[in-house]
């Protein structure tokens, strides 16, 4: 045997949630109230990088993210992950010896995205964690259910296309996993652009804004047991039926739900900002006539559209005249040649949309993301 006896390389995609969770029902196993649906985006444009090379010689875990050594010992989140897949009965020696040791494990991860993209990556890089610990440590069972203690939306990062994060009924979470819908190649005509409107620092997290409108929302559990099972049924078929405007329509009014919850909580979480809003009314002004596009927004103020490829074009250009960049180097904004680039802007008066009462703002975005349904988290480098 070698000293060193795995080494595993996976990468992870992020998704967008486009029925949304909020609020844990057991923060222990991170199981959520409510299940939830999204869109897996395409790992070439997005993507968590992990390594895990588990050595017989290492005297203790390690943890490097974006080329920074963490304390994994203080990272709940990698140790609840650990735990899981070194749970398995231990091999007892002979002669009622001590059980085998844990062979320890060091983990690499950084993103192939700019950091100040102010993008989650928490579900991408769990998801590659997930990936890399379930073949270093030979866990048979659903790897979903492991990325999902890392990070709620993790789980559904373990695969393509449209997958279903199923809030399930066991205590301990062992069915809260995530299944596929549809997988990547389902709907080839569905485009996703990404508005980085800010990359600040949210001022209150994630966990901490679930956990306070868990305590003080009065609206939160009525539209978990209400609202969400009709929009979980509908937006299925829309899927399945590939009918735009049906899944436009529940994307938006769920984006919407999700931030009248942020403001019943007490006190309030505002996540979107003044650039946000202008982005639902530039989108709202765009679907008068015909639903082309849907805006959604996570707990943040960076927004996601969808539309379809017959629009695409024509919705590039009018996010392009009404929120224009003004700096020179336009691959640092939009991920597109530069070529590509200056021929659209040569179509933005002929394509763009005229919307009454929308105003120009410039330089509001810091980035613009064009992508895709893509696969789910997969190893790319192993020594199996």
């Amino acid at each position: 045997m070698t000293t060193t006896e795995k080494s595993i390389k996976s990468i992870a995609p992020i998704n967008i949630a486009v029925v949304k969770y909020w609020g844990k029902e057991n923060e222990e196993f991170n199981t959520p109230l409510n299940s939830s649906i999204s869109v897996t985006l395409h790992v070439k444009d997005m993507c968590a990088e992990t390594e895990v090379v588990a050595d017989s010689k290492f005297k203790e875990d390690k943890l490097f993210l974006n080329g920074r050594e963490e304390d994994i010992q203080k990272n709940k989140r990698v140790q609840r992950c650990l735990n899981m897949v070194r749970s398995k009965p231990t091999l007892k020696r002979k002669h009622n010896e001590d059980a085998t040791p844990i062979v320890r494990c060091h983990i690499t991860s950084a993103n192939n995205f700019p950091t100040a993209a102010g993008l989650a990556s928490s579900a991408a890089g769990y998801a590659c964690l997930a990936k890399c610990l379930g073949h270093v440590y030979n866990y048979e069972k659903d790897l979903s259910v492991v990325a999902r203690l890392g990070s709620g939306s993790a789980c559904r990062s373990m695969l393509g296309g449209f997958v279903k994060w199923e809030k399930g009924k066991c205590p301990e979470g062992s069915d809260s996993c995530a299944v596929q819908i549809a997988n990547e190649h389902h709907w080839p005509e569905l485009k996703v652009i990404i508005l980085v409107v800010s990359s600040n620092q949210k001022s209150v997290g994630s966990t901490e804004g679930m956990r306070r409108s868990v305590t003080t929302s009065q609206l939160l559990k009525y539209r978990a047991e209400h609202c969400v099972p009709g929009h979980i049924d509908k937006i299925e078929k829309a899927i399945h039926s590939k009918d735009f405007p049906m899944f436009a329509e529940l994307t938006m009014k769920e984006s919407n739900q999700l931030h009248a919850i942020c403001q019943d909580t007490y006190p309030p979480l505002r996540y979107m900002n003044t650039t946000s809003h202008d982005i639902v009314n530039l989108i709202t002004k765009y679907n008068a006539a015909k639903l082309k596009a849907a805006y959604t927004f996570d707990a943040g103020a960076n927004a996601v559209l969808f539309t379809l490829d017959e629009f695409y074009e024509e919705l590039l250009s009018t996010l392009l005249k009404y929120f224009p960049f003004t700096n020179t180097e336009i691959e640092s904004w939009i991920n597109m040649p530069s070529s590509q680039v200056k021929e659209l802007k040569t179509k933005v008066s002929i394509y763009a949309a005229e919307l009454p009462d929308v105003c120009i703002h410039e330089d509001a975005l810091q980035r613009i993301i064009c992508t895709m349904p893509g696969p789910g988290a997969s190893v790319v480098v192993s020594d199996e």
